[in-house]
């Protein structure tokens, strides 16, 4: 992982967590979901943000530390892989925040970079799918515009990771014909002001 990121910008790992695991969080997304406990999600930040389903339409919650069992073994799992980044790559990684997130059908998010132009903390983006049995006919790719190369469609598929530069890699979500269950999440390091 830490190969290709250094290499192309990103990287995508088929099984990255525990099939056991995968199935957890996508029943505790759909739970969350059916609860109402999910909210849209919005862009922008500060007094420009806002729920714009025009160009983002998932619904999401932010995980906490003791939330549940399997979330908390995702955090572990992610800690580890963020101290692995440090020794490979000297990033300066110090925490990492994640949300499930929930595309209905047909809901996409328009091409955009998950650094903000006001704080450059995120550094890593993740995504983990959660999605049991996907079929690529089902849509919902996440689609990599990697600078100087071809187009990349990634597929969704239940326990895949894709790891890509947060400030550098633009992406799009695109529809699907079913819901489409992941953790999307940003391995961060200190505000430039604090180095």
């Amino acid at each position: 992982m830490a190969d290709d990121l250094a290499e192309h910008g990103w990287s995508q790992q088929n099984i990255f967590l525990p099939e056991q695991l995968t199935l957890e969080l996508a029943a505790e997304c759909r739970l969350l979901a059916a609860s109402g406990a999910l909210n849209a999600a919005s862009v922008g930040r500060g007094t420009a943000q806002a729920i714009r389903t025009d160009i983002r339409g998932d619904r999401i919650l932010w995980l906490k530390a003791g939330q549940s069992p399997a979330c908390d073994s995702y955090l572990h799992i992610m800690e580890n892989l963020r101290i692995a980044l440090n020794r490979a790559l000297y990033l300066g990684l110090v925490d990492y925040e994640s949300h499930f997130a929930l595309y209905g059908p047909g809901a996409s998010y328009q091409t955009h970079l998950d650094r903000f132009r006001d704080d450059d903390c995120r550094t890593v983006s993740v995504i983990i799918y959660l999605n049991h049995d996907w079929l690529p006919e089902q849509g919902g790719a996440l689609r990599l515009h990697p600078q100087g190369e071809s187009v990349q469609d990634i597929s969704p598929m239940g326990s895949r990771l894709v790891l890509f530069l947060s400030a550098d890699m633009l992406h799009e979500v695109l529809p699907a014909t079913r819901d489409r269950l992941s953790l999307a999440g940003w391995f961060r390091r200190r505000p430039a002001l604090d180095n």
